[in-house]
């Protein structure tokens, strides 16, 4: 029974699984998705070991045959399967696509080592499995309530990537299986990677067969156009993406990573057999960039939550570079695959962060465009790396470093392309970090140093103050400047010595420069003209009110600060986010507040609250400020240690109490206790 006025517990939706025809779906997928990452590894392995008696640079070339083999169809036949799946029953697209992915993959064994059929079944094999994945996307809508939906595609996710170490690992279990029945068995004696296939073939069988069970699935969807090709996406998704230099930068970084890693999968094979590794050993290095990936995703900006994720991302391409171009030069197998989990670590941090950034910066109605966009660029730069690479690693073939005639080093093939793709992923960061960088006049050790001590670093030859320095950012209505005033009051209740002010106008000059830059009769006043007096007048404010109060201790609460024109003037103003920090950096001298709190807030709210006339700024277009909302979360995401971002749609008191509990973890000891709640009792102001 509950008690009087006391709801009871809302009850806690089962989970997606819970759902018997989607659970047995994402079984049959979990089985698939390890079947296509164990065929990936056998058919290179097996094509590696037919052709191992014909030299290096045959074999090279055989191994780039299968790469592009099982990527070619993607490209040449995606829009058909798409639209044949929209047309014809489902589930008997499903279960017959298995069978034959059964009968094929179990055919290259029986064919008895012979490379074309493996070819000819490898095509086969891909054009089957396009018919078969978007039946699958299309039936998961129909079996789980929408609000679920996106919790299934992040299961369906998770088993797609997530087998990749899972097949790695089985594969090597199953070579040195190989090895030990070939000494019981004769015929498997030279047939290596027989019984991976053979393992392979049976998973899709098993799909079948759970497919086959499943009579939830909706027999046919209603027509549909034909999907654009992949090639279009690309030209279509980069006119866009092109135009914005963040994003931009953020794709480029991502696919060089993920070209940093391809360019390992496509010569893995023969660079572990340079190495004296067997089939085993080139399963564990296949499967050490995903864990790698893996680890990287998950603990990688959990471990410098200090440092900036536009620095972060950009640092961790560098390092995925410096990375590969160890493993190019080493020749030992234990170190390589040590090094090979780092690559992965450092890719997985920059694809991580780049996916969150883009999702904060695109508007939603554009995200998946811009999403859809990636995913193709993404598969097409593989099929070029991974075709690519084992051809070039074949024709410069192996090579011998003498010195006095006798060898002292090798350097072949595979060395060279993992040489070329350390080069490009150094310079691809080195190019996202300049492009990127939001510290100006920080230097990335002190930065680096900062961030592994957890606190944020101090600009280069600036005397390090002794007061805290808090500002407010937020659209027009956010509640920002009511939240500023409220915090001074109560931070002086708390006996400290408080510094309220704003921006533009709380100096002299500051004041003439706020009068042209909100009064509505300077409408034509230029973007840069506008960011340049923003400038100005920070200029003045840090130097003749913020460092003096910090200097001698006290709270500096500021309600706005640099950030503000990074948003309105950048975003808003669609100015070179690098030239608006620049001169900010050089105005400020580098001074960062050691708190943001960004009220955030809907533009469509907060205009609503605005009275009386709207000065220059808020007489914008909705559009505009729906940039400037963007921009602000993905300041806040870039560099969450520094940022705390409140939702301005909640109650002022519950704003005040989140603000109050974020901003006791910043004052100097002692820490102040919870004082009596005073926010009832100021009155609202306009922002």
């Amino acid at each position: 029974m509950t008690s009087p006025g006391r709801s009871t517990a809302r009850r806690k939706p089962p989970h997606v699984l819970a759902n018997a025809p989607f659970r047995k779906l994402w079984t049959a997928m979990a089985v698939c998705s390890l079947g296509d990452w164990l065929n990936l590894l056998a058919l290179t392995a097996l094509a590696g070991n037919l052709t191992a008696g014909e030299g290096y640079q045959y074999q090279s070339l055989a191994i780039g045959g299968v790469f592009v083999v099982k990527m070619l169809p993607a490209i040449l036949l995606g829009p058909l399967a798409g639209a044949f799946a929209d047309r014809f029953d489902r589930r008997l697209t499903m279960f017959t696509a298995d069978l034959l992915r059964f009968a094929l993959v179990l055919s290259i064994p029986l064919a008895d080592a012979n490379y074309q059929w493996l070819l000819v079944a490898t095509f086969l094999v891909e054009c089957v499995n396009l018919f078969w994945v978007p039946a699958k996307d299309a039936t998961v809508p129909n079996l789980v309530p929408k609000e679920r939906l996106e919790e299934a595609n992040q299961l369906n996710l998770l088993v797609t990537y997530g087998t990749a170490p899972v097949a790695a690992l089985l594969f090597a279990v199953l070579s040195v299986a190989d090895d030990a029945l070939g000494r019981l068995v004769p015929y498997l004696a030279e047939r290596d990677t027989y019984l991976a296939l053979v393992i392979n073939a049976f998973a899709y069988l098993i799909s079948a067969f759970l497919i086959f069970t499943l009579r939830d699935i909706p027999g046919r969807g209603a027509a549909a156009a034909v999907a654009p090709s992949i090639l279009r996406q690309i030209v279509e998704g980069w006119r866009f993406v092109g135009g914005n230099r963040l994003i931009r930068g953020l794709v480029i970084g991502m696919l060089g990573a993920f070209a940093a890693g391809g360019a390992v999968v496509g010569v893995a094979k023969i660079y572990v057999q340079e190495l004296d590794g067997g089939d085993a050993a080139y399963g564990v290095v296949f499967g050490a960039v995903f864990v790698g990936m893996a680890s990287g995703m998950f603990f990688g900006p959990r471990l410098l939550r200090e440092l900036s994720r536009r620095r972060l991302f950009g640092l961790s391409i560098i390092a995925a570079g410096l990375v590969l171009a160890a493993a190019a030069l080493v020749h030992n197998l234990v170190i390589v695959v040590l090094l090979t989990v780092m690559l992965g670590a450092f890719a997985g941090i920059s694809w991580i962060i780049g996916y969150t950034m883009i999702g904060l910066e695109v508007d939603d109605s554009l995200r998946g465009r811009t999403f859809a966009f990636l995913q193709s660029l993404a598969r097409v730069t593989l099929l070029l790396v991974v075709a690519v690479a084992p051809v070039l690693a074949g024709l410069f073939g192996e090579r011998e470093i003498r010195i006095a005639r006798e060898p002292v080093y090798e350097f072949d093939g595979s060395n060279l392309v993992l040489l070329v793709g350390a080069l490009l992923a150094i310079g691809v960061g080195l190019l996202a970090l300049r492009q990127m960088d939001d510290r100006k006049g920080v230097s990335i050790v002190a930065d680096l140093i900062a961030a592994v001590r957890g606190v944020r670093p101090v600009h280069e030859g600036a005397e390090p103050p002794r007061g805290v320095f808090v500002a407010f950012e937020g659209g027009e209505g956010s509640g920002k400047t009511t939240q500023s005033r409220l915090l001074a009051i109560w931070l002086r209740d708390q006996g400290f010595d408080v510094v309220q002010t704003r921006e533009p106008g709380s100096t002299k000059v500051g004041m003439r420069l706020r009068a042209i830059l909100l009064d509505a009769v300077h409408q034509g006043l230029s973007a840069r003209s506008e960011a340049l007096l923003y400038a100005a007048d920070r200029a003045e404010h840090v130097e003749k009110v913020i460092l003096p109060a910090l200097h001698r201790g006290a709270m500096v609460i500021s309600d706005r600060y640099v950030d503000s024109s990074l948003a309105y003037q950048g975003a808003g103003r669609a100015l070179e986010q690098e030239d608006v920090a620049r001169i900010n950096a050089w105005a400020t001298g580098g001074l960062v507040p050691d708190l943001t709190i960004l009220i955030d807030t809907p533009p469509s709210v907060g205009l609503a609250r605005l009275g009386g006339a709207a000065d220059r700024i808020e007489s914008e277009p909705l559009e505009f400020h729906e940039r400037v909302r963007r921009e602000f979360r993905a300041l806040a995401a870039a560099d969450p240690g520094r940022y705390a971002v409140v939702d301005g749609t909640l109650a002022q008191e519950e704003i005040s109490r989140l603000i109050h509990d974020r901003v006791r973890e910043i004052l100097p000891d002692p820490v102040p206790q919870e004082a009596e709640d005073i926010t009832g009792t100021m009155p609202a102001i306009r922002d």
